[in-house]
């Protein structure tokens, strides 16, 4: 009966640290997917811009006037990055399968 009890236990608390996981997976996916929408929209917005409209940046409380091409570099430099992190979070595929397992 105790043996019964201490596995119980045992067992509840290996569920609470892959629940935990889980959550935080989640939560880093979600995160993510906001930042990706977020980084597309902006993507669109530079489709739709003249070749000579100016673009700024917002650097604290000061936008400072920047190269087109160089924008366009950073918003495609993040999405590949956020890609990249989704798919390292994304549910079925091996890394994700690996961090639940091994946690």
């Amino acid at each position: 009966m105790v043996d019964d009890q201490k596995e119980l236990q045992t067992l509840s608390e290996e569920y609470q640290k892959i629940h935990g996981s889980l959550q935080s997976a989640i939560d880093a996916r979600q995160k993510l997917d906001a930042q990706q929408q977020e980084n597309r929209g902006v993507q669109k917005e530079f489709a739709g811009l003249a070749e000579d409209a100016n673009i700024y940046k917002l650097v604290g409380p000061i936008l400072l006037k920047q190269d087109r091409g160089e924008a366009v570099l950073a918003v495609d430099g993040r999405l590949e990055f956020i890609d990249k992190e989704m798919y390292r979070w994304s549910p079925g595929d091996e890394p994700s399968e690996t961090f639940l397992i091994l946690e």
